[in-house]
């Protein structure tokens, strides 16, 4: 017996030792052919096909220096994330076949290395123990160099970062985007005067800075009325009375070739002078209404969008979230999956959208990137931004699904047939002798042949109902870390916005990459149950209101009928009446009460059965393999 127990020990110690060694030998080998499998949904591991694009077209050698502070001065809390930008600069150096010669420095004081860092404009960082430490890379080609300096916050974007820095350092000429717009985009320089009251200048918007590390951005005035002819793709953000000749040269620069991309708007909260767009009157609109009419388009730039699907929440005056439902977050069902600028994106927040409506005339092909839900209604722009709570008490689906984004494409025809327009008013105050100069000179630019007609080829011109949707306090949050400014992206916005340029300029290999870096998966089921409920809950409060309306026209009607001497005293009829008004009064509120209630009910179930099957899920997948290989065992013994 001992004898038998003996034998299974050393068997069993024998086969563990033999798994042992298996389990070693497969991981030697698959770490010698750096072989892996990437199990999640967007393949955040996995170089994307942009990255190996740009890694095939890459001509000549390409130095990367990673710095990265090792030993007693690093800092303990990125140890896990510096060895994952090591694996995917290794990823980076395998995929370029030879195109990147890899370095990797330890900056230790007094060494070349932190001379080498220094050299490369690489800033140091004071770690949570004191020391001086480096994290962040170089990338130089020729006389081209980026630098990048690293920091946890933003992983997500490292592969963008990385690939945009090779692309950067192999292309020598930028191309040229133009930006019109009377919104302080490029910030605002500091006033003396304002000084005095407190305030300071302003920096340009992220938006703004991404641009301008791409590409040559340069500022156009709103009175412009030629585009220069080297600017590739034009930004018009926002032109709130825009005159007929700054159209007139838009849409030339579009029959000559341009690229157009026009973020118009309904209701504008960053036209204004306040620092918090939130709580002051929003602007107004804006449009391109002669060139939309010529394209087939209308916009109608006094109503939002209102949608209880994607119905944002927001921190009301008490400080309690309130709903807003013209404040859209943009999840899968409103993003266009099958275009290459909105393909990986999940999460668009567009602050108060004007919709498109309308058919393209013929030659022009019509693409919807952003949409809403048949949820949804179009509302006063201005009521909406003032109060959310009364927009939900009259919401009223449509059934309609509205366009709030659209690229339209084809062969464009020139929107002045006549050629450019001329200003009325300037003529009116010049004497005749310089009328009658003016009318001739008119006349002479007004010739057929001076004035484009259509395009030679196809062109593309995007659309987006919203403006605001690019600003800093709708895209980006920004962070100091060790010392230096991290902005990190909370939303698509910024890439959205990205993706519409580098498109329209013709590189679309860096999309893919920033797109899949702004990965989120919200709860659909949850927000569709939540607007379910929400519907069931503007029925029964309209329903409530209604009741009460009732009652109180019944007691004007009882105070109308009074006698003289009545004034002051209610007759038993109206007692009565106001009795019963406010037991329905008490009812309502109770009933109101109650809907609440469930509604919260409803949500927090759902959320916590979700919470569960996550937890839980994985444990018992577990122990039922566990249960079917015992079971199975079983049966092969017996």
């Amino acid at each position: 017996m001992k004898h038998k127990r003996l034998e299974s020990i050393l068997f069993s110690s024998a086969g563990v030792a033999v798994m042992l060694l298996i389990v070693a030998v497969v991981n030697f080998i698959f770490s010698s052919f750096r072989m892996r499998a990437d199990l999640t949904a967007e393949k955040l591991h996995t170089l994307s096909p942009g990255t190996k694009a740009i890694l095939n077209k890459m001509e000549g050698p390409v130095e990367v220096r990673f710095y990265a502070t090792q030993g007693e001065n690093a800092d303990p809390l990125l140890g896990t994330y510096i060895q994952r930008v090591a694996d995917l600069l290794s990823e980076y150096k395998r995929l370029a076949k030879g195109k990147i010669d890899l370095k990797k420095l330890d900056p230790q004081p007094d060494s070349e290395a932190e001379d080498s860092a220094k050299f490369d404009g690489l800033e140091p960082q004071l770690s949570q123990t004191g020391e001086a430490t480096y994290l962040g890379l170089a990338v130089s080609h020729l006389d081209q160099k980026e630098v990048l300096p690293l920091a946890p916050q933003r992983e997500r974007m490292l592969e963008y970062d990385l690939s945009r820095a090779l692309s950067r350092v192999t292309v020598t000429e930028k191309p040229v985007v133009g930006v019109m717009t009377p919104l302080p985009i490029f910030g605002q320089p500091m006033n003396p005067m304002m000084m005095r009251m407190g305030q300071s200048g302003s920096e340009p918007w992220v938006f703004i800075q991404e641009l301008q590390r791409d590409f040559s951005v340069r500022k156009l005035e709103m009175e412009i009325s030629k585009i220069d002819d080297d600017v590739k793709v034009l930004i018009v953000a926002h032109p709130k009375d825009i005159s007929e000749t700054a159209q007139y040269a838009i849409d030339q620069f579009i029959m000559r070739g341009g690229k157009l991309i026009a973020f118009l708007d309904a209701t504008s909260l960053a036209d204004s002078n306040k620092q918090n767009p939130m709580m002051q009157m929003p602007g107004g609109g804006s449009s391109l209404e002669k060139l939309l009419k010529a394209w087939g388009i209308q916009f109608d730039n006094t109503k939002v969008v209102a949608d209880m699907t994607f119905a944002g929440k927001l921190r009301g005056r008490d400080g309690r979230p309130q709903t807003v439902p013209a404040f859209l977050f943009l999840g899968p069902a409103g993003i266009n999956s099958e275009d290459a600028v909105t393909a990986q994106l999940d999460n668009i927040m567009i602050p108060f959208a004007g919709s498109f409506s309308g058919t393209p005339v013929t030659g022009l092909k019509e693409t919807v990137l952003l949409k809403s839900t048949a949820d949804s209604q179009l509302v006063d722009g201005m009521m909406a931004a003032m109060s959310g709570e009364s927009t939900i008490k009259d919401f009223k689906p449509s059934g309609t699904v509205f366009k709030l984004a659209l690229r339209l494409t084809g062969k464009f025809k020139t929107a002045f047939p006549d050629g450019k327009p001329g200003g009325k008013d300037d003529e009116e105050k010049k004497p005749d002798a310089e009328k009658k100069t003016g009318e001739a000179e008119k006349k002479a630019e007004k010739k057929p042949e001076d004035s484009l007609k259509e395009t030679k080829g196809d062109n593309s011109v995007i659309l987006l109902g919203d403006a605001d949707f690019l600003s800093d306090q709708f895209s980006v949050q920004v962070n100091n870390f060790l010392g230096q400014k991290i902005i990190q992206t909370f939303n698509g916005n910024l890439t959205l916005a990205q993706n519409m340029v580098e498109q329209m300029a013709g590189d679309n290999d860096l999309i893919g990459s920033r797109s899949r870096a702004t990965g989120n998966r919200p709860f659909t089921r949850v927000r569709q149950m939540e607007a379910e409920a929400q519907q069931n809950y503007r029925s029964k409060i309209k329903e409530i209101e209604e009741s009460l309306a009732e009652t109180q026209r019944k007691l004007n009607e009882l105070q109308t009928k009074k006698e003289a001497g009545q004034k002051y005293i209610l007759s038993q009829e109206q007692q009565k009446e106001v009795e019963n008004f406010r037991q329905k009064e008490s009812l309502a509120k109770k009933d109101l009460k109650k809907v609440r209630k469930q509604l919260r009910q409803d949500i927090d179930s759902l959320e916590n059965r979700l919470k569960w099957l996550n937890i839980a899920g994985m444990p018992f997948v577990v122990v039922l393999a566990g249960l079917s290989a015992a079971l199975f065992k079983r049966q092969r013994s017996k």
